[in-house]
């Protein structure tokens, strides 16, 4: 079993024009009026900051991610989630997750780490999801409940 999530098209490119447009807009905006040195200083410094963010998630959403028999990877062979590290899978409206994703828990706290519009991982959590497809993510959801499903039944 094997499951690859990728960015959508539609929504990277959205999500990565937005970016780039604000952070020209600031840019523009922060060399174009005469507000002030301070004014234009905070504007320069927030476009700059919205085009490095837009770049951030160009790279990022590049990359896949795969579930398979090690558990939850990266496309460049970073094991995010091996599966004896996988405790629970959240799905719920409420609670803390990607846009159209999911959120792991995890046995033991792994490395900050966060690629824009794919995943993050902060302490014993795990986001995924983002730009990603939304039927595409609940696809990987579902292998990964019934695997933990599994794993929790007891042998005969």
């Amino acid at each position: 079993m094997e499951i690859e999530l990728r960015a959508e098209p539609a929504r990277r490119a959205m999500a990565v024009g937005v970016l780039y447009g604000f952070g020209g807009l600031c840019v523009y905006t922060a060399l174009a009026q005469a507000a002030g040195i301070g004014w234009s200083a905070a504007l320069l410094g927030l476009g700059v900051a919205g085009l490095c963010a837009g770049e951030a998630l160009r790279r990022a959403t590049r990359r896949a991610l795969r579930l398979d028999d090690m558990g939850l990877r990266d496309s460049d062979g970073t094991v995010l989630a091996p599966w004896e590290n996988i405790v629970a899978i959240e799905r719920g409206s409420l609670s803390l997750k990607p846009s159209n994703g999911f959120t792991l828990r995890l046995a033991r706290p792994a490395a900050r780490a966060w690629r824009p519009g794919l995943w993050w991982r902060l302490g014993h959590r795990l986001g995924v999801g983002g730009v990603t497809s939304a039927q595409a993510t609940k696809a990987m959801a579902q292998a990964i409940e019934i695997r933990l499903a599994d794993r929790a039944m007891p042998l005969p």
